[in-house]
Order: C-alpha cells, then sequence, then structure tokens
C-alpha cells in the first residue's frame, strides 16, 4: 500500500515527493511550493479536456463499428463522407509553415536516431555516448564483412577479416572523400600545409588533395603528423584517427587505426512503448535516469571478462582548425525524451477527488522540470546548445489531441518560468486519425514542432482495431505491400516537406528490428533517406554508425528539394482510407496456423519479460529464433491481427488458445538459460505472462484503439504484488 503526501490539492506518493525534492528541485531556480500549487491548477483544469478527449475516441469507434455493420457492402465514397460527417475527417488546410526557432543543428542535419527505455541506464549511456563510433568495430563484429576466406570472426583478432574492415573503409572514403588524383588505398601519409590545406601522399610517390578541399575541417597532433583527421560531408564528420603503435595502425600503411563517424546525432529516450512502468516505484527509476542524463551524472557498471566496466557520458571533442583556431565538437547525442500518450493514468499522484492523474500529464511536467538541470549552467553538459528541451508525444489521435498536448506544454513552461515554445514537441504519425489528419496536427503545434515520424507497428495495429468490423485483415507480413501503408509512408514525407520541415524539423521513418542483420541493414534501409527523410530509428550503437553510411551516400537535403517541387500537388487521403482487407476467400489451414504461431510466439516472448521481469525492450527470438529489438508497439499489431481473425471466423478460439499453450513451450526452451526466467508451459492457469498474453488477444475487441498498456499494466502489477507477498 502506498503511502502519501498530502500538498495543496494533490496526494504525492512519497518515495516519488522525496525524490523530486530531495534530487530535482536542488540547482534550480524554482520554489517549490509554487510549483506544487501550480501543478495542482493544472491538473484541475486539463484533466477534463483529456476526459472528453478520451471520451470522442470511444464516441468515434463506436460510430464506424456502426457503420460498417449496417453497411455490409463497402463503398470507399460513402465511407469517406461518413468519416467527414461525424469530424474524423476533418478540412485539411490550405497551407501550414512551420515556424519554430532555437532548433538545435541535431535536428537539422540528416542522420540516424537511437530510441532507448531510459531505465536501463547502461543503454541509456550507450545511446547518448552513440553520437560517435568506430566504423571499423562495427564491421569487423557484423555480418556486413563475410566470414568466407579465411575471414571468420574469432575469439582473438583475425587479421584477415582486419584487412576487409579496412579495404571496405578506404573504399567508402574514395566515395565520400574523392581525392583529385589517386585513391585512399595508396595513401601513405597526410600532411597539412599552410593554404594547400591537407596534403595525402601516395605509394608512387605523388601527392593528392580532396576534390572538394571545404570537406576538410581539422586535425590533431602536429600538422608534418597528424594523430587524427576531421572531415564533414553531408553535415556528417568522418574522423581518421592514426598511431603507428596501435596494433591496427601499425598493420596499416597510413597508421590508420580507425575511422570514426558520426552517427546518432540524436536520440530518443523512451518513458513509454520500451519501458515497464506501472507504479510510483517504476516511475522514480524513469525520473531519475532522466535526471542523471540531464545533470550528466549518470553511471553504469557491468562486470565483463572478469573485470568491472564503468560507462559514463562521453566528453566533448576538440580539434584544431587549419588556421589554428580550435574549436569543440559535442560529444554526445542530443536527447529527446519520448512521454507517454494521453491513455493511461498513474497512481504516484493523486488528484482532489483521489483519482489517479493522467500519467502524460506528470511526464510532462516532471520531464521538463528535470530538464531544467541541464539548462541552469551549473552542470558540466547543456544537452541543448540553444536552451530547448524536446519531448516527443506518441499515440495521438488527430488535431484536437495534438492541441492539447500544445496547451499542457504552454502551462508547463509557464509553471517552470521558460520562454513559450522552449519545449519542442515531436510528433508520432502513428494512430490513423493524426495520419488523416496530418496537416491539422501540425498546424495545432506549427510554432514547436521539430519532428514526426511513421511508425508501421502501432499504425497498422490502429488500422486492424479502427476497421475490425470491415472484415478479415491481411496477413501481418503482406500489409507491408499495400496501398494504404505505402500511402502512409509517403504522406508523411510529403505533408512535411510542404509545411516546410526543411532545415527546422526532422522527418523520421522507422525501426530496423534485426540488430544481427545489418548487412541486410546497409543494402535495405537506405529507402530511408532516399524518400527524403532525415533520420530513421535504428536498434543499437552499431546499427547507427552503420546506417550513417546511408546519409553519406544520399545527399538527404538535395532528395528533399526535388520532392517540395511536387510536395503540393499530391493528396493521399483517397488511399489511406482504402482498409486493407483480406483479398482470399478462404485461407489454406496451413497458412493460418502458421500465421497464428508467428503472432502468438511473439506475443508471449515479450510479455513474459515484461510482465514477470518488468522489461520493455529487449531482443526477443521469433518463431523463427531471429533477435528481434522489441518494444510494445509489437504487442498492439499481433494481438489486433488475431482479435480481428476471430472476430470474423478465420480462426476459433480454442485454435488460437492451443496456439498459446504450442507457443508458450517454443518461448520457454528460447529462454531456458535465463536463470531469471519463469517457464509458462504447462502452468498456463497460474502463469499470470501466460494469461496477460491470452487477455491481450480474447479482450483485444474492446480494448480503446487496441492499446495493450492496461491490460499489461494490470499483469504486472499483480506479479509485483505476488513477489512482495512471497
Amino acid at each position: 500500500m502506498a503511502n502519501y503526501k498530502k500538498i495543496g490539492t494533490l496526494q504525492v506518493e512519497e518515495g516519488l515527493y522525496d525524490f523530486l525534492h530531495e534530487e530535482v528541485f536542488v540547482n534550480i531556480d524554482l520554489h517549490y511550493n509554487k510549483f506544487w500549487n501550480d501543478f495542482s491548477d493544472l491538473v484541475s483544469d486539463l484533466t477534463p479536456i483529456n476526459d472528453e478527449l478520451l471520451k470522442e475516441r470511444d464516441q468515434l469507434q463506436s460510430a464506424i463499428n456502426n457503420w460498417h455493420v449496417a453497411n455490409p457492402t463497402f463503398s470507399q465514397q460513402q465511407y469517406k463522407q461518413f468519416l467527414e460527417r461525424i469530424g474524423y475527417l476533418e478540412e485539411e488546410p490550405e497551407k501550414v509553415k512551420i515556424t519554430t526557432e532555437n532548433v538545435d543543428d541535431e535536428v537539422t542535419v540528416a542522420g540516424p536516431q537511437l530510441v532507448v527505455p531510459v531505465n536501463n541506464a547502461r543503454y541509456a549511456i550507450n545511446a547518448a555516448n552513440a553520437r560517435w563510433g568506430s566504423l571499423y568495430d562495427a564491421l569487423y563484429g557484423t555480418d556486413v564483412i563475410s566470414e568466407t576466406d579465411g575471414a571468420e570472426i574469432r575469439s582473438n583478432y583475425n587479421p584477415i577479416r582486419g584487412e576487409k574492415v579496412v579495404a571496405f573503409g578506404r573504399s567508402l572514403l574514395d566515395q565520400f572523400l574523392p581525392l583529385d588524383k589517386g585513391s585512399h588505398h595508396d595513401v601513405t601519409d597526410y600532411h597539412i600545409r599552410g593554404e594547400e590545406g591537407l596534403i595525402f601522399t601516395l605509394e608512387n610517390g605523388g601527392s593528392a588533395s580532396l576534390k572538394d578541399p571545404s570537406l576538410f575541417r581539422g586535425y590533431l597532433g602536429n600538422k608534418e603528423n597528424p594523430t587524427s583527421i576531421l572531415f564533414r560531408h553531408h553535415g556528417l564528420h568522418i574522423e581518421l584517427v592514426r598511431d603507428e603503435k596501435d596494433p591496427i595502425g601499425s598493420r596499416d600503411k597510413a597508421n590508420v587505426k580507425d575511422i570514426i563517424l558520426e552517427a546518432a546525432l540524436t536520440t530518443i529516450i523512451d518513458c513509454e512503448d520500451s519501458v515497464a512502468a506501472v507504479d510510483a516505484e517504476d516511475k522514480q527509476e524513469v525520473y531519475r535516469n532522466w535526471l542523471g542524463l540531464m545533470n550528466g551524472h549518470l553511471t553504469a557498471s557491468f562486470k565483463k571478462n572478469g573485470s568491472t566496466i564503468e560507462r559514463r557520458l562521453h566528453e566533448d571533442r576538440e580539434y584544431i582548425g587549419l588556421r589554428n583556431d580550435r574549436f569543440t565538437l559535442k560529444g554526445r547525442s542530443l536527447l529527446f525524451i519520448r512521454n507517454v500518450g494521453h491513455l493511461m493514468t498513474t497512481d504516484a499522484i493523486l488528484d482532489e477527488t483521489g483519482k489517479p492523474i493522467y500519467e502524460g500529464i506528470l511526464d510532462t511536467v516532471v520531464t521538463s522540470l528535470i530538464a531544467l538541470h541541464s539548462m541552469n549552467g551549473k552542470e558540466k553538459y547543456a544537452n541543448s546548445e540553444l536552451g530547448s528541451i524536446y519531448i516527443v508525444k506518441p499515440k495521438m489521435h488527430g488535431p484536437k489531441e495534438v492541441a492539447f498536448s500544445n496547451t499542457l506544454f504552454n502551462r508547463v513552461e509557464d509553471i517552470l518560468g521558460l520562454t513559450r515554445h522552449t519545449i519542442k514537441i515531436g510528433v508520432m504519425d502513428e494512430e490513423r486519425r493524426t495520419s488523416l489528419n496530418l496537416k491539422a496536427c501540425i498546424k495545432q503545434v506549427k510554432e514547436r514542432i521539430v519532428f514526426v515520424n511513421t511508425g508501421f507497428l502501432d499504425r497498422t495495429g490502429d488500422e486492424i482495431h479502427t476497421s475490425m468490423l470491415a472484415g478479415p485483415v491481411q496477413r501481418k507480413n503482406n500489409m507491408k505491400h499495400t496501398e494504404w501503408i505505402k500511402a502512409y509512408e509517403s504522406s508523411n514525407v510529403f505533408t512535411a516537406l510542404s509545411s516546410g520541415f526543411p532545415k527546422i524539423a526532422q522527418i523520421g521513418k522507422g525501426m530496423w528490428a534485426a540488430p544481427d542483420r545489418m548487412k541486410a541493414m546497409l543494402e535495405e534501409k537506405v529507402v530511408h533517406p532516399l524518400s527524403g527523410a532525415t533520420t530513421a530509428w535504428v536498434p543499437s550503437p552499431t546499427a547507427a554508425i552503420l546506417h550513417a553510411l546511408h546519409y553519406h551516400q544520399v545527399d538527404v537535403s538535395k532528395v528533399q528539394e526535388q520532392l517540395l517541387a511536387k510536395a503540393e500537388l499530391f493528396s493521399y487521403r483517397d488511399e489511406l482510407l482504402k482498409i486493407p482487407i483480406m483479398t482470399e476467400k478462404l485461407l489454406a489451414k496451413d497458412n493460418i496456423q502458421q500465421e497464428l504461431n508467428n503472432n502468438v510466439q511473439g506475443i508471449l516472448g515479450y510479455v513474459v519479460r515484461w510482465v514477470d521481469q518488468g522489461i520493455g525492450c529487449s531482443k526477443v527470438l521469433d518463431v523463427h529464433n531471429v533477435g528481434l529489438m522489441e518494444d510494445r508497439a509489437t504487442l498492439r499489431i499481433s494481438s489486433q491481427h488475431i482479435a480481428n481473425w476471430l472476430h470474423h471466423g478465420v480462426c476459433t478460439k480454442e485454435q488460437v488458445y492451443d496456439t498459446f499453450k504450442n507457443m508458450a513451450k517454443v518461448v520457454d526452451q528460447q529462454n531456458q538459460l535465463d536463470a531469471s526466467y519463469e517457464p509458462m508451459a504447462n502452468n498456463e492457469a497460474n502463469s499470470i505472462a501466460f494469461q496477460t498474453a491470452c487477455k491481450l488477444v480474447f479482450e483485444g475487441f474492446k480494448q480503446p484503439n487496441g492499446y495493450t498498456e492496461p491490460i499489461l499494466h494490470e499483469g504486472r502489477k499483480v506479479k509485483k504484488e505476488e513477489r512482495v507477498k512471497l
């Protein structure tokens, strides 16, 4: 039973109260009595509005369900008119231009973006430090470099594999930093000479320069024998590090021991889909790690090969310019913080009636309050050089909900004494009503928006739930090739471009979920910058380094210029309204079971860690034993897909339950080496994780917008209570 302290009209859980007063209010110029009074007023004023927005979601969904029942023969035109009539499809603004100011350079330059759970300190530090990373390490340790011809990965260094890595790196330099003669493969030395700039000595005794001398930015060491040489290409830095005594550098003809790439310019520190935070205790952990990132004090220790390794945030990087001027580059990603959406409440704080307040309101207030530590000039690092706070807001349905976030941000700025629009917003385009009304959504936050992105999993989950009664949907993998999903990806880019995003705000694309398949990522994920997107999500620092290569291969600003010429001409609304109903009249039984196996195994594999261990994001083996970085969005699409098939008789409840039991055995087998794992098979009735997973499907039809949070939170709380009793 939680204990609370009453302050104003609020009741604050004691642990959270003590954390805020003893750790957060320290070193910031804010009177806490006024803060709590203003916070109380905010909760009183905004809670009824939040209530009404959620009520409108339910009313619209009910109306859509009723329309499908009344109109079994589908007419696209009548459907569109109906959605306009009920206010689901709003009038599109003629022209929207964003005017966001004080946006840091990291947002305006195209490059990779990491997303990491805030409650895992080690992951969070690694992600923040992934601004810079070793290309050689990224190549050597992944499948990008083939293990054929003696180049296998071994426990000790394999020089044959090392040679392949070096050759790969030199070829990339030829692409990104071409010489006026010869090749980087032929370079034996580097010199910096007056106005001539950087000179490359070639194997044949000749010399070369960069075709574009402006790409050279600086160096370390002395001009005749620099230990580091810095370049900038397409806005991203490349650094050659030299050391003739290093095991790698000593083998290299130019003594290059590594190529360091600027990679994750921005990182989203996540309080939402990759986090299992169900009570005040969990929220404290979330907020404490965010505080450590903002004040620069966060550390994480772990054992490796018998030694203790401590992780902490990287220092800034210093260089010497051509004119002997010294300059500094940030050593860390610019950090965004993803708050939760408008749906869930938290008993970390109770309102004047004794009810839990909305978690999204709490997140905005507390994460913004904590961000002041990075802005007060008293700490070692500043997250934003321009004094901005970056909040990503997920799972908003349409312009009214985006407008509500804007009102919330205004109120928080007033509480904290911040200039209007200090708090920037990232709008996740992952709900159907937002996609259809994206320009109107952008208009509501046109003075603070810095980011829109697409996300296949959540967006498809909402697509299925919204159109639940329209008919059985296509197999999950086939969704990626439907007309609506192609329209969704294109509409997001074109709408953002026509709304003035270039050089101001990010246009983002979704996650590459397979961290062990880097060769495939290197081949396929280039489509994101080619689409005009300025960033895309990756699952690890290694993936960020390799994805950075795509932004050297593609000049996104030029792609955007070409697309911008026709951006105003396109409207994708009709295509977005094409419901992905199954085209086959009857699926083969084997195909149905295969789909169920895939969905159910993924649900169980994720839920068992979420409920039993409180892990919201990890590498989970799929039904084919391929490791995928999974978060809660996986559950939404998979549970809604099965719920849809159940409703339309594609499969039976008995068949689905049997699949759960069979897949529980598979998941148990996959986790047998995890000492803290609790098996589900043959214990289904007593396994809270198993029962929670089943609920997601069998009660999926009635879940608000198909969200999984209410059922997951319930299961995790029961599990925590069970452990307390033990």
